[in-house]
Formats: C-alpha cells, structure tokens, sequence
C-alpha cells in the first residue's frame, strides 16, 4: 500500500489567486484561518476561507512571490467564485485580487526532485526561492518528500529540474490523498469546518490571531468539545469519488459522513480521505455511497492529531 515515485507533475487541477498592494497581507489576514502578517519570508502558509458559520468555502497554499505580491493556490473549480466572494470584502484595503492562472506554472514535485528543489529535508510549509521560482514543502506521502513548485508560465524549466522523470498527475493525486493534507473542491463547499479536514493539526488554523469569518465556530469547535467530525484515510477495493457520501453499516438511513478526496491506487482499489463522524470511524463498520456500499478500511494518518493547541 505504499507506492514510490520521484518526478515532477503539471498541476492542471489547480488555479491561482494573485493579491498585490500594500496591504494584502493585512487582507488576507483578515479573511483566512492562518496568520499572513507575520508570515516569515522562508513560509508558506495552509489557509482555509470560510463563511460566517464557519464552513469552508475554499482552502489554499498561501505564498509570497518573489516580487512581493502574494499567491494562493487552490482548487481551480472553486476560483472564480473564491475571487468574486474575496474581493467583495476588499472595500478600502489596498489590496487588488486577479485570477493569475495563466501567468504561473504549478508543478508537483516528488522525492528526489522535492528534495533538491528544497534544498534538503524540509518542514511541511518552508518555502524557498528555487530553480527560477518558489518551492514549498508539503506534508510527504509514504516518507516520500513533496513540493509545490510555482514558476512563470513561460519559464522553461534548469536543466536540474527540467532532467526530473514527469510524474502522471495520478500519482500525484494518490499522494495528495495519502499525505492526508485536502485542498478544498466544489464537492464540499460549505460542508466542512476545518478541523474537519483536520486543518489544525497540519498548520491550516491559527488560534492566535485576530477575527475572519467564522472565527468563533472555528475556535467553539477547538475548544469547547464540539467538534463531531474528523478526517481519515482509508482504502476500497472500489471506486471512490469527492462527494459521495458515507454510511455506517448499521445505520443505513443517515449518513455518517463524506469522500473529501480520492485516488486509484497502483496496487488495486481506491485510496481516499473521508470526513466521518468520529463515533462512527470507532465503529469501524464504513461503507461507501450506501450502508451496504464498498466497505472502507481505515489506515494510519501520516500525523499525529493535535490534542489541544
């Protein structure tokens, strides 16, 4: 169940959101759970966008160019509408956002190719200046190390990166699933409070900040004992896709929760995170689209989840 591959792979799934002026960092601090004021220059940062109740509307890999300006990846079927609901809070800050997609090119990065990109072993969310762009680490898959890189669409790529084998975007996709670490899609729009795609535990919440939208369902569900709900990875021996819906074998009436992200796996089956009611994921009896559906199986979360912050 561990597949390993090293290469780079053309991110066609993903879009991005430029943010320039004086005070987009202050902005985006205002509207996102994570802290972009006092992001260091060598961070990125895992950010989520919600509504005023708390649900997720959107969640990015926030990051600063080497211009200045500051970039969010994300989901491309929830761009257009992601930019139209931010800009409606710019008002008077000066802050100008723009669909930026055609004027960068995503690249996934694995194994030895994340590592010289990186320049070593890094933590999830370093960034650094490399091979005419910015890298940034992501959580591995498998041990295997991952980055985004992010380069101007017409840059051709160093001949130290350009020599990296391609990498199919499935076997990206599988270790996006298998690092356990979700991008929002249009599936679960407004389904979600982040700590139901365990955003605390993997650096997409900042308890220390200052107010965004849905701050206090966020910081209620984290400290009150509220939260019901939790991400696990799990495998099928069928198909599995972003949205479907997912059952407790013995309660076939209500389900219990839902497929955030899944992929094919080389060795057979579907590999998937799902947010499941945690009652329900101790049960253990999981089933895909029905109570009578593909059994799910759980496996091991690469991290740990924090027990408190």
């Amino acid at each position: 169940m561990q597949p390993t591959s090293n290469g780079l792979a053309p991110l066609t799934h993903l879009g991005v959101i430029a943010v320039q002026g004086d005070e987009a960092a202050k902005f985006l601090h205002s509207q996102l759970t994570q802290d972009f004021a006092l992001m260091a220059p060598d961070q990125a940062r895992l950010a989520a966008f919600c509504s005023a109740k708390g649900r997720m509307q959107a969640s990015f890999i926030g990051l600063r160019w080497t211009d200045g300006q500051l970039l969010l990846v994300c989901a491309r079927d929830l761009l257009a509408p992601t930019l139209k609901r931010l800009s409606m809070f710019v008002l008077r800050a000066k802050a100008k956002l723009r669909d930026a997609t055609e004027e960068f090119q995503l690249l996934g990065a694995m194994g030895a190719s994340a590592t010289a990109l990186l320049g070593g072993e890094q933590a999830p969310w370093h960034r650094r200046e490399a091979a005419g762009g910015v890298a940034v680490a992501l959580y591995p898959a498998d041990g295997q190390p991952r980055a985004l890189l992010v380069l101007p669409a017409q840059a051709a790529l160093p001949d130290t990166v350009g020599s990296a084998p391609p990498l199919p975007l499935e076997a990206w996709q599988l270790s996006e699933v298998r690092s356990g670490v979700v991008l929002l899609g249009q599936a679960l729009f407004e389904v979600l409070v982040p700590q139901m795609l365990n955003y605390e535990s993997v650096g997409g919440v900042s308890f220390k900040k200052g107010c965004y939208p849905g701050q206090e369902v966020v910081a209620r569900s984290q400290f009150r004992g509220t939260l019901k709900r939790r991400a696990y990875l799990v495998h099928a021996d069928a198909e599995l896709a972003a949205g479907q819906e997912v059952f407790l074998g013995t309660e076939p009436e209500q389900p219990s929760g839902t497929v955030v992200q899944a992929a094919p796996h080389p060795a057979g089956g579907w590999d998937a995170m799902v947010s499941v009611q945690i009652a329900a994921a101790e049960a253990g009896d999981l089933h895909a689209a029905s109570a009578d559906g593909p059994a799910l199986q759980l496996q091991p979360l690469p991290y740990a989840l924090l027990a408190d912050v």
